[in-house]
């Protein structure tokens, strides 16, 4: 078991990064353009929507991806850059290219990423503003993650070190993400920096598992959006002798991207529009993960699920209702617990106290655990319940 360790700091915490935030006036006073700068090349790790309208950015940094290496990241948020044409891309790569020439860095080496209202053509002369207000040495790093922010009520960031190598790597993360929420992905934008000396294509084939059972295990509302990405710089300034395949050091990488992931993931989760309650789902006893994690996030899902939850309502019939959707196989004996309480053995009802068990469902964590008895795989799965705001939120918010 790789022991981690959290500490506090920001996305700038690795070694040989810094970071900055600025109110380029998209917004009408809060921060809205973030930058991510490494001291020198790092390795570049990436996954995107699987959204076919895909945003102007995300074409662009797959490109950037698949050069293997970035030096920057540039956000803005309040418009996505998203169902834009032509023009998008353009005004896309001339923000890689105002960034690029702010930092005396290769363009290519340059990620860009938007989040906001999707339809709306970025305005160039507040970009060049914004990036002109950058500094990669009196950086806002603390400022970055609000400046990514949209519908979002909370900052979602996350720092772990553990020792790798022989040295002590560090590995922070960042994201935004409230509605819009059904990966692979979601409307997120997620960005990992990390000290550690690894190869790209191991880092990449690493943050692809990663991103499985942690971002991908996510639901809100089930839209995916058009500008899901997740990317993660590795500049190697730790020190620590390379990660490389079947090692410890290869285990503890790879557990402790894994945590930051997922801790990021529930946060997004958590502050789902509307929210007032994280829901988690864990699913064991099915034949393959793939089955269990697929369950799991139906269950999640659930519109008929989530409001009960939200009413504090213990209906877990309709916990049953989704299995039986989703499930590829026969599922004749259920076992279903509730905030702990059993509900269901052998895919029979047992007698429980529903007016305490309606009190559990009351806190700010709901835990639902089923047993399917067909297997030794497992998944689990993290969501919200729905809520009148959701409905108020995405009536008012124009996107």
């Amino acid at each position: 078991m790789t022991k981690m360790t959290e500490i506090k700091g920001n996305i700038a915490s690795p070694k040989g990064f810094v970071a900055d935030a600025t109110h380029a006036e998209l917004k009408f006073q809060k921060l809205d353009m973030g930058v991510i700068l490494s001291e020198v090349p790092a390795a570049v790790a990436g996954v995107f929507t699987t959204n076919k309208v895909s945003a102007a950015p995300v074409k662009l940094d797959k490109t950037v991806v698949a050069g293997g290496v970035a030096q920057a990241i540039i956000v803005n948020s309040a418009i996505a850059n998203a169902v834009t044409g032509e023009e998008g891309l353009i005004n896309a790569k001339k923000t890689q290219r105002l960034l690029a020439e702010k930092f005396d860095l290769d363009a290519k080496h340059v990620a860009v990423c938007s989040t906001g209202v999707i339809g709306k053509q970025l305005p160039m002369d507040k970009i060049a503003l914004g990036i002109s207000k950058l500094s990669a040495t009196n950086g806002h790093s603390d400022g970055f993650s609000e400046a990514i922010l949209t519908t979002d009520l909370v900052k979602k960031e996350i720092v772990y070190q553990v020792e790798l190598g022989g040295e002590v790597v560090t590995v922070a993360g960042v994201c935004k993400g409230s509605g819009m929420i059904h990966p692979n992905m979601a409307t997120m934008l997620g960005f990992i920096t990390t000290d550690a000396k690894i190869a790209q294509p191991l880092l990449q084939e690493i943050l692809s598992e990663v991103i499985e059972v942690t971002f991908n295990q996510i639901t809100v509302d089930g839209d995916t959006s058009t500008n899901d990405t997740v990317l993660v710089l590795a500049n190697g300034q730790a020190g620590n002798a390379e990660i490389t395949a079947d090692t410890a050091d290869y285990d503890g990488f790879k557990a402790v991207l894994a945590a930051v992931c997922q801790t990021l993931a529930k946060k997004i989760a958590a502050d789902g529009e509307g929210a007032t309650k994280l829901i988690e789902v864990n699913v064991t006893g099915a034949p393959d993960e793939l089955s269990a994690r697929m369950i799991a996030k139906h269950i999640v899902g659930s519109s008929l699920v989530k409001t009960a939850i939200f009413g504090a309502d213990p209906n877990w019939g309709r916990v049953i209702s989704a299995i039986g959707q989703v499930a590829p196989f026969e599922v004749p004996d259920i076992e279903l617990e509730i905030q702990s309480d059993l509900v269901l053995l052998h895919s029979t009802p047992v007698d429980f106290d529903q007016a305490e068990l309606s009190e559990k469902l009351k806190e700010k964590i709901v835990v639902i655990d089923v047993e399917l008895n067909n297997g030794d795989k497992s998944g689990t799965a993290w969501g919200c319940d729905l809520t009148y705001k959701y409905v108020e939120i995405n009536a008012l918010y124009h996107s």
